[in-house]
């Protein structure tokens, strides 16, 4: 019976709190710099610039290192945001904030936001680019980047602007701790099209299972080259955004994540959000039979969490006290 569990904290003082090379993949979404206020102390997210959320970043991610298996993956989601505009106004800290904020308030944390974009070279209405900054630092800090991932949203936010295309898209960055890690491109290969444009079903046979694992660059990608097989995932994700109706926070899809973890773990191996927010990850997690510890800050939503994680673990996980 694999196991789950739910670790109300600091993101830093969970992370310490677990075994060094105990967890096969990470995935999570941290709280995205200037954009709502999740009214907790010690929050991610509300740092005063750009690159004070970077260094934080870096910092959080150091001991996701410490925790992951040599050959272990991070699956990072984040958005980005713009320095001022009508883009920040509205979504500065998310529409609960905007809405129960006096206008004093809100104008004075875009001013500051504004500021804190201008100290660093950044203009009003320029893209911040936080995802890639955060991405370079990682990279800067020992992690291989190995894959930008485009989650392209077909139902994406409606927004105001008329002087350029609406946002419909977020990072996915597959980050890990060495050059050659676990990754099971057979478990997540795409249905190819037939010249006919028929599709097939990825149906994978034992022998090509086996050739995908193992990360010989040479096995990589084999499935593109047989239709029975499927081919190699591509890296733009179209996929719906479906918040979770009991939480009144942002939440990923669980179709995101659910190639992560099919790709990046094996039945029994364990898998960690550091962010666990209302547990989605965990929901995918122990559905597919893998270990999984959480990690959050807010203690009300650790709740919520543990009641979504017990509405399907039961046939799945037990959670640990």
């Amino acid at each position: 019976m694999t196991t789950w569990q739910l670790l109300q904290g600091d993101v830093r003082e969970t992370l310490a709190s677990l075994p060094a090379a105990s967890v096969q993949t990470c995935v999570t979404s941290p709280p995205y710099w200037g954009l709502r206020d999740y009214g907790h102390a010690g929050q991610i997210g509300l740092e005063a610039t750009p690159a004070e959320y970077v260094a934080r970043m870096v910092d959080v991610f150091a001991g996701v290192w410490r925790v992951l298996k040599d050959d272990g993956t991070l699956w990072l989601n984040l958005g980005d945001s713009y320095a001022g505009g009508g883009y920040a106004n509205h979504k500065i800290n998310g529409p609960e904030w905007f809405e129960a904020a006096t206008l004093d308030k809100r104008q004075g944390r875009q001013q500051a936001l504004k500021k804190a974009c201008e100290s660093q070279g950044i203009k009003p209405k320029d893209l911040v680019g936080i995802p890639w900054m955060v991405a370079f630092a990682l990279r800067d800090a020992g992690w291989y980047l190995r894959s930008d991932i485009i989650w392209a949203k077909p139902n994406p936010m409606p927004e105001s602007v008329t002087d350029r295309p609406t946002k419909a898209h977020e990072y996915l960055f597959l980050l890990t701790k060495s050059a050659r890690y676990y990754y099971d491109a057979a478990a997540i290969a795409e249905p190819v099209a037939r010249p006919d444009m028929t599709h097939r079903s990825a149906k994978v046979s034992p022998a090509q299972t086996a050739a995908f694992r193992g990360n010989a660059p040479t096995n990589i990608g084999r499935c593109g080259t047989d239709p029975e097989a499927g081919r190699n995932k591509r890296t733009v994700w179209t996929v719906a955004t479906q918040p979770y109706p009991d939480a009144h926070f942002a939440t990923y899809p669980e179709d995101l994540i659910t190639p992560c973890i099919l790709a990046g773990s094996r039945v029994g191996d364990t898998v960690l959000d550091c962010f666990n927010g209302s547990g989605t990850t965990g929901v995918v997690a122990v559905r597919h039979q893998r270990n999984y510890i959480g990690g959050e800050l807010n203690p009300a939503y650790i709740e919520l969490a543990r009641t979504r994680i017990g509405n399907v673990a039961p046939m799945f996980a037990q959670e640990v006290a």
